[in-house]
């Protein structure tokens, strides 16, 4: 970290925040679903939430006590994210348990850092840093959730979280903050309940995952051996996969509905009519891989890109919507690296996607139990670099309403360290989207470029 980045934050408090009322010891096994993402990075948030007249006083008598109120209001329905994750020796899987001691951390920070600048679509990576909270892990035990709220003297606050990937996926930790910002937004308005709404309810029944085939004893045993070892139970995760080179510099770009539009409508006149069947999520994610394969012109003969589906309504049969845990499965697509170059690699890519998609019709987990096989080879044939996406406009990031407005700008901060893209909807909610990377400064410059002109040309 950056002398300055440390300069620019004073720590006031480092609490422990445990749910309102006394609760009972709950296990909470882990199904392949969490098993498969046991040693990934953690995922990480910053939430900036603008406030010109935010005073130190109303911000310690007003902000802090409603969001942490509301939050342990918020920890009594979400037991899980308040226990560890433990890989005990006569189990052959890890689990979560919660005993009633277990609290999660809480950091108060203030910075002088600017806050326009950390809210810009152009702002270097490690000016965010001081705000993203570290989860507690070592070898035999790992927390699940971590919160840093940070706030900037006459511009407004942020809200930092960072959770375990192998705990719960995308939907289950918006589903948290979704929850949590509406105990709040009710404490503010003078407004309190105790209860959630049906919509923000989390489900955490882990029976209704059916496992025939054995896949969470084949993803285990794979984490047991890693490495060659024999009995590697060890729960520490990996730090980066890909991150860039240089001075990173974070870029926020947005698809507008109608750069959406005439994207569809120029794959349209280029892809066969049976293919055919483009949703926004796949053209936007192939005109990101068209740019950026450009730039960084990787040196293997294939490349791939990884994103993940949400199987809760693609299980036989469908599971509660607001199931709670890791329900995502990775797909992969592969192609020649000299595909995605060419001229026309937008349509080569979105073919890939395509096709990925609709294989899913014969079945999301058709070949799951070979997933790490699967990527143990595509991590050789592309040289270990793997274009993939966080994040989804589903989640309606910037909805987010403590009762003090709307955040003005959601930063999906772990894919700095991993080399991935973040999807959200845009601020205006329209059907747009707002895109996420980190580059190093002459990429950055040379990705606005390609950015910009290939949609000036549709």
């Amino acid at each position: 970290m950056a002398q300055s980045s440390i300069i620019s934050l004073k720590v006031h408090q480092v609490l422990s925040i445990a749910p309102k009322n006394e609760t009972s010891p709950t296990t909470f096994p882990f199904t392949f679903f969490d098993t498969l993402w046991l040693r990934l990075p953690p995922v990480e948030r910053l939430f900036f939430y603008e406030n010109p007249n935010l005073s130190t006083t109303f911000f310690f008598e007003s902000i802090l006590p409603n969001l942490k109120n509301s939050l342990e209001l918020t920890l009594q329905h979400f037991l899980l994210l308040v226990g560890n994750i433990t890989w005990p020796q006569d189990s052959p899987h890890p689990t979560i348990n919660y005993v009633p001691s277990d609290s999660i951390s809480f950091i108060v920070a203030e910075s002088n850092e600017n806050f326009n600048h950390l809210c810009s679509n152009l702002c270097e990576v490690e000016k965010k840093q001081p705000f993203i909270p570290s989860l507690k892990i070592s070898h035999e035990k790992a927390s699940i959730i971590a919160l840093q709220v940070t706030f900037f003297p006459n511009h407004g606050f942020c809200i930092g979280i960072t959770t375990h990937h192998a705990a719960v996926d995308g939907k289950s930790s918006t589903l948290f903050m979704k929850s949590w910002s509406y105990f709040c937004s009710n404490l503010v308005k003078n407004t309190p309940s105790l209860t959630l709404p049906q919509n923000l309810t989390p489900f955490f029944d882990r029976s209704i995952i059916n496992d025939p085939l054995g896949i969470n004893e084949s993803y285990s045993k794979v984490w047991l051996n890693f490495g060659g070892e024999i009995n590697n139970r060890s729960l520490k995760v990996w730090e980066t996969i890909s991150a860039p080179k240089g001075e990173a510099i974070k870029g926020f770009f947005e698809l507008s509905p109608l750069h959406i539009q005439k994207l569809k409508k120029y794959a349209q006149s280029k892809i066969e009519k049976n293919k055919v069947k483009l949703s926004t999520f796949s053209v936007t994610c192939a005109y990101l891989l068209s740019c950026t394969i450009k730039i960084e012109n990787p040196n293997s003969n294939k490349v791939a890109f990884i994103f993940s589906v949400d199987c809760r309504p693609r299980l036989d049969p469908p599971i509660n919507a607001n199931y709670f845990g890791n329900c995502v499965l990775p797909q992969l697509v592969m192609a020649k690296t000299e595909a995605w170059l060419k001229d026309d690699g937008f349509i080569s890519a979105l073919e890939g996607i395509i096709d990925t998609l609709n294989g899913l019709e014969n079945g999301v987990l058709n070949g799951a139990e070979n997933w790490y096989s699967k990527m143990q080879s595509t991590m050789s044939e592309t040289n270990g670099r793997m274009f993939s996406i966080a994040g989804s406009p589903r989640f309606e990031v910037y909805n987010f309403d403590f009762g003090w407005g709307k955040p003005k700008k959601v930063d999906v901060t772990s894919i700095d360290k991993t080399g991935a893209f973040s999807l959200s909807e845009n601020k205006n909610n329209d059907g747009g989207i707002e895109i996420g990377l980190a580059l190093n400064k002459q990429q950055m410059d040379h990705f606005v470029q390609h950015f910009s002109q290939g949609l000036e040309s549709l």
